[in-house]
């Protein structure tokens, strides 16, 4: 058994293809592991090559993929990988911004997703800073590294959370997920 080589850049050069960067050292220290650039909303099109791609990476498979129920289009139960079908659980209580990639033998990933329809230079910036380490930055300030939320007096965003846990809409303003 061979073991596949990797480009030694963070991002991940699957012919272009999954437009995927993941931290080198993968030390959880982050918020996020790595980023994550579909062309499209549509969860059953863009979800192999991402899973391919960390496949390859870390050499284990991934069994399980959770994302935001609201934010894709054509969500599967399952998506067919190598040898596998790998399930996808969706849900309401999840960072819309956010994939998790759970893996056999160690720690699941965390991936911000780019939104689809993002220009090329400010993508290629939040998938390298996604991949450079991101401890005490919050997935919006990767997206929006100008502009953060009004009303947060910190990173942690501790103002604009209720006590339970869920956002109080009212003291955050809704604005569209563009960079």
């Amino acid at each position: 058994m061979t073991t596949p080589s990797f480009p030694s850049s963070p991002v991940l050069a699957a012919e272009a293809a999954p437009r995927l960067s993941l931290n080198t050292v993968l030390d959880r220290r982050g918020t996020v592991d790595g980023a994550w650039w579909p062309r499209t909303r549509d969860a059953n099109a863009e979800l192999p090559a991402p899973i391919s791609a960390v496949d390859r990476r870390l050499g284990r498979a991934v069994l399980r993929v959770g994302l935001h129920l609201d934010a894709w289009d054509h969500i599967p139960r399952r998506i067919p990988a190598r040898g596998r079908q790998v399930r996808v659980g969706w849900f309401r209580s999840a960072d819309p911004h956010l994939i998790t990639l759970s893996i056999a033998g160690t720690a699941p990933i965390t991936l911000l997703v780019i939104p689809p329809g993002t220009a090329d230079g400010p993508a290629t910036a939040a998938l390298a800073f996604a991949a450079a380490g991101t401890a005490g930055v919050r997935p919006a300030d990767i997206l929006h590294p100008a502009h953060p939320e009004e009303g947060s007096p910190g990173r942690d965003d501790s103002a604009s959370w209720e006590n339970e846990g869920g956002r109080i809409t009212a003291s955050v303003p809704a604005r569209p997920v563009t960079i």
